[in-house]
């Protein structure tokens, strides 16, 4: 059963960076697709709460989803980091130029 939820969390981890880079690629804003991956966080870590909750059936199964969702949270922050470094990067070298 471990197995199972580790992949999934691969899966949505997968899936929600796959997203994120599509709304960078619509919008041309870092910090659009970081907030897109934190929105995504919440839906992901539902989704693999209930999902626990209904393959295990019993209610502490939701800490499963929340796990999920906090490693999903932890990859938004790590993208929003990025977001701040490139912005800065990009305003030092305009300066200098």
């Amino acid at each position: 059963m471990t197995n199972f939820f580790l992949i999934l969390m691969g899966f949505f981890i997968v899936i929600a960076n796959i997203i994120g880079f599509i709304s960078y690629k619509k919008k041309k804003n870092l910090y659009f697709a970081a907030f897109t991956i934190l929105l995504l966080a919440v839906l992901f870590g539902g989704i693999g709460g209930t999902l626990a909750i209904f393959i295990i059936r019993d209610p502490f199964a939701m800490f499963y989803g929340m796990q999920l969702g906090q490693y999903l949270i932890a990859n938004s922050v790590i993208v929003f980091i990025i977001a701040i470094l490139v912005t800065v990067i990009k305003k030092y070298n305009n300066g200098n130029v």
